[in-house]
């Protein structure tokens, strides 16, 4: 097989929760251990650090990576979903996994592994800490892929665990009440291990207390200590610290505040644990340049400048909350949004936070999972938002360029499909 073949049949032969959403979804480990015992226990060859929680998870993966790699180390990235190619989501120092090596895990294994029936995610995470081991890294920052407790990255033992924020999504899954989500967040709490929370609630910080006293967890709320203060220029931010003096962030959304707080509180018990050399040199260039070093899309990314463009993968309410504070501080003469979601989510809940002034352009990503965008459109419509219709991404944007003055903003997102969409096909849309 070639790297298509072998995606195609990576997509077609595992559940894909990215494209089938629910029916992708395998809780339990044994599948993961199954897998880990037939690659040798790959995981043990390397240092971890473990990232969970609701929203923020892929600055704050991306925002360690870079900091750890301008320190000199070799460091592994695992993260989901991609948005352009699989191999986004398998990095050392920024470069995506090689797909000879996709080909060959493949074609290696899959005898072996078939008989278990593994999910995509199930696959993709043995495949990935095979080749951190494979390749010798020194440590590696992993995502959790949902919840946490038995997320199928949960078989490592890191240095250390970050829970980033607790917001109801996924509740089909993990609860419908946010001590319910923090109780399957909570489950990457280790035995001895230390662990930051990012942003803790009245409802989720019992929670998490509890977890760590059971399991004897050195335990930091970032949120109760910040370390610190900021100033926002119209591309990144200004950070004044408590302990590493000015930092400027690569990364402008609204969120970056509180994720960075959360990373410089990560950082801090890194140094403390004694295992890891990190130099003020090391966080200045990780926080001020995560998207060279990492790769990372699709965070309040410009593509455009007249009319700017903007897209974001935020997809819940935690996460468009920030987005439409955001929106609500730029300077335009008119808004267009260009927004698709997934059927699973809570759509009614999204679209009554999303400005009423904007000119809409619904539309649909192309995943099994996506909202069509007639009824996403009807929906919004009860929420005074309106706009027209549109059966792909590509459409969407080149409708909203034409229709806007080069004073006006275009924001896409809604969904991280969308954006993946966006980005996908940038190269073919005439923004100009």
């Amino acid at each position: 097989m070639d790297y298509k073949e072998t995606l195609n049949f990576l997509f077609e032969s595992t559940p894909m929760f990215q494209q089938v959403g629910k029916d992708a979804y395998k809780p339990g480990l044994y599948n993961t251990h199954a897998l880990d015992t037939l690659l040798g226990h790959p995981h043990k060859y390397f240092r971890t650090i473990h990232v969970g929680g609701t929203n923020g998870k892929g600055s704050c993966s991306h925002t360690l990576a870079a900091i750890l790699q301008a320190a000199g180390y070799q460091v592994g990235l695992y993260t989901s979903p991609h948005l352009i190619d699989f191999c986004e989501r398998i990095r050392i120092n920024g470069i995506p996994i090689e797909q000879e090596y996709v080909v060959k895990f493949v074609e290696e294994y899959k005898n072996d592994f078939m008989p278990l029936h593994p999910s995509f995610f199930e696959l993709t995470t043995a495949m990935a800490f095979r080749y951190f081991a494979d390749k010798k890294v020194d440590v590696a920052i992993i995502e959790v892929g949902l919840g946490g407790r038995l997320d199928c990255t949960n078989i490592i033992k890191p240095d250390l665990s970050i829970i980033t924020n607790i917001s109801l999504d996924h509740t089909q899954f993990l609860g419908t009440s946010l001590e319910n989500i923090a109780y399957e967040k909570a489950g990457i709490i280790k035995h001895n291990i230390p662990t930051v929370i990012g942003e803790s609630l009245p409802e989720t910080r019992n929670v998490f207390l509890q977890k760590a006293i059971k399991e004897e967890a050195p335990i930091v709320f970032a949120d109760e200590k910040p370390i610190i203060t900021t100033a926002r220029l119209s591309k990144q931010w200004i950070y004044q610290t408590t302990l590493y003096g000015e930092l400027i962030g690569e990364l402008s959304g609204f969120c970056q505040e509180k994720n960075s707080n959360t990373i410089l509180h990560a950082v801090n018990q890194l140094l403390i644990s004694g295992k890891f050399n990190i130099s003020l040199e090391a966080i200045q260039k990780g926080f001020s340049q995560v998207c060279e070093l990492t790769g990372l899309m699709g965070r309040w990314q410009q593509l455009n400048e007249y009319p700017r463009i903007l897209c974001d993968t935020g997809h819940n309410i935690g996460g468009i909350s920030y987005i439409v504070q955001q929106l609500s501080q730029e300077r335009y003469a008119n808004l267009h949004i260009v927004i698709g979601m997934v059927d699973d989510k809570d759509i009614n809940g999204v679209l009554a936070l999303l400005p009423k002034e904007a000119k809409y352009y619904f539309t649909k990503a192309s995943v099994k999972r996506a909202l069509n965008e007639n009824e996403l459109a009807t929906l919004a419509s009860k929420h005074q938002l309106i706009g027209d219709t549109f059966s792909n991404v590509e459409q969407a944007v080149k409708e909203a360029v034409k229709k806007s003055l080069p004073e006006d903003l275009i924001f896409v997102g809604g969904s991280t499909f969308i954006v993946a969409d966006l980005l996908a096909n940038s190269y073919t849309f005439n923004f100009h």
